[in-house]
C-alpha cells in the first residue's frame, strides 16, 4: 500500500492527528489519554499563547486513507533569540512499527525545517522544554505521571533508523519522602539554617491567589534554568495560561516560595499525579467522567515534582534543602508520600548528586534527538 505523508488541512483532520495515539496505544495499559479538551486547545493556533512567538506545521502519515503516524515541525523565535540557535524542533511523534512512516515523517519535517533555513533539527519537543518532550528509551514498565508520557519502546529504534541521534537524556528520579533517616544529615543541618543565618522566610502557595503565585513561581523559573541546555523562558501570555491550567489542580501542601526582604528567591511546585485520575477517564470528563474524577482524586497516591528552584545569587543559603524538608512534612500529612521529580539533565551533575544523597534513584530516562542540517 503506497505511503503518502502529507500536512493536516482541516479541522476533521486535525481532530484525526490529536486522537491517533488512542489507537496506537488502545491495548497499552500504562498510557494514559490526555483530556481531549485540552489537547485541542493546545493546538488551537488562536487559543495557545506559543504560537505568538513560533510557527508550526502538523504532518500525518496515510496508508490506503488510513493514518499510520503523525509528527510537527516547528521554529520558536522565542528560543532561538534566547539561545542564539537556528534550530528547528520536531514533536508529537507517534508511529505504527513501521519504519518506512516514520522516516517519511521525520524526513517532512526535516524538509519543512531546511527549507526555512535551520541548521539543526531536534526533539521530540511538544512544544518546548516546558512542556512533554524526549522519547522513552528507560523505565516502560511505569505508569507515566503527570505530564509526562509513556511510548511504545521500537520508538527509538525508529528515530534513529532515519537517521537521528543523541542530543541529551533526561533523567527522572524517584523520592520516597517518608524515610527521614535515608537523607544525608547535612541537609537537615542546611535547611535550619536557612531563615535564622541567611533571614530568608519559606511559605506555601496561596490558591486563592493563584495568578500571582505561578507568575512567582516562574519569575523564579526563568532565572534559574536559563542557563539550562535546551531552556526557553516563558511569556507573560504564557504564565497566565500556565496560572490557568494549573489552578484545578495544585495542592497547597505541596508548593512554596522563598522570599528575602520581599523578593521571591525560590520556588517550588509539586503536583499531585493527576495522571491516576486520567488513566480511568479516556479522555473526557462529559458526561459522567467528572464524577470519576472527583472520586479517583481522593486515591492519589504520588506527586511530581513540577519544579523547584533557586535564584543563582541564594543557591547557596539552603533554599533547596528547605524545600525537601517541607516536603517530608507534606507527605506526612497527606496520602502522597513519594513520586518523581521533573527531568533532570544527564549534564546537571550538582542536582543528580543532590537527588543521590536525597536517598532517590533513577526509574525513567527520555531521550532528546538531533540531526545537523
Amino acid at each position: 500500500m503506497a505511503l503518502e505523508v502529507r500536512p493536516v488541512a482541516s479541522k476533521r483532520e486535525l481532530n484525526t492527528f490529536i486522537k491517533l495515539p488512542w489507537r496506537l496505544y488502545r491495548n497499552e495499559p500504562n498510557w494514559v489519554p490526555p483530556l481531549l479538551f485540552e489537547r485541542k486547545r493546545f493546538f488551537d493556533r488562536d487559543r495557545n499563547p506559543f504560537f505568538q512567538h513560533a510557527t508550526a506545521e502538523y504532518f500525518l502519515a496515510w496508508r490506503d486513507g488510513r493514518p499510520v503516524g503523525r509528527i510537527s515541525a516547528h521554529i520558536d523565535k522565542h528560543f532561538n533569540d534566547f539561545q542564539h540557535h537556528e534550530w528547528g524542533m520536531f514533536g508529537f511523534f507517534e508511529c505504527e512499527q513501521d519504519p518506512e512512516a516514520a522516516e517519511a515523517l521525520l524526513g517532512e519535517a526535516e524538509r519543512w525545517l531546511r527549507e526555512r533555513g535551520r541548521d539543526r533539527m531536534v526533539g521530540p519537543m511538544d512544544f518546548t522544554t516546558n512542556d512533554e518532550c524526549g522519547v522513552l528509551v528507560d523505565g516502560y514498565d511505569l505508569l507515566p505521571t503527570i505530564l509526562t508520557n509513556w511510548q511504545h519502546p521500537y520508538y527509538p529504534g525508529l528515530i534513529e533508523g532515519a537517521g537521528l541521534t543523541k542530543a541529551m537524556d533526561l533523567y527522572m528520579w524517584n523520592l520516597e519522602v517518608s524515610d527521614r533517616s535515608r537523607v544525608h544529615e547535612a541537609i537537615w543541618q542546611v535547611a535550619k539554617e536557612v531563615e535564622t543565618k541567611h533571614g530568608i522566610t519559606v511559605r506555601s502557595m496561596r490558591k486563592k491567589d493563584m495568578e500571582a503565585e505561578i507568575g512567582r513561581f516562574l519569575e523564579v523559573y526563568n532565572a534559574a534554568w536559563e542557563r539550562n541546555w535546551g531552556f526557553v523562558p516563558l511569556t507573560e501570555e504564557e504564565v497566565r495560561h500556565y496560572a490557568k491550567d494549573l489552578k484545578p489542580i495544585l495542592d497547597e501542601n505541596w508548593a512554596f516560595v522563598a522570599e528575602k526582604d520581599g523578593e521571591i528567591v525560590g520556588a517550588a511546585l509539586t503536583l499531585p499525579d493527576y495522571n491516576q485520575v486520567l488513566g480511568h477517564l479516556n479522555g473526557r470528563l462529559l458526561p459522567f467522567g467528572w464524577v470519576k474524577a472527583l472520586w479517583y482524586r481522593r486515591k492519589i497516591s504520588r506527586v511530581r515534582v513540577f519544579a523547584l528552584g533557586v535564584k543563582r545569587e541564594w543557591q547557596h543559603t539552603g533554599i533547596a534543602a528547605k524545600f525537601y524538608e517541607l516536603h517530608f512534612d507534606s507527605a506526612a500529612r497527606t496520602p502522597q508520600t513519594g513520586g518523581e521529580m521533573g527531568w533532570i539533565l544527564e549534564t546537571n551533575k550538582s542536582m543528580n548528586r543532590a537527588m543521590e544523597g536525597m536517598g532517590g534513584r533513577i526509574v525513567r530516562t527520555y531521550r532528546v534527538y538531533e540531526k545537523v542540517l
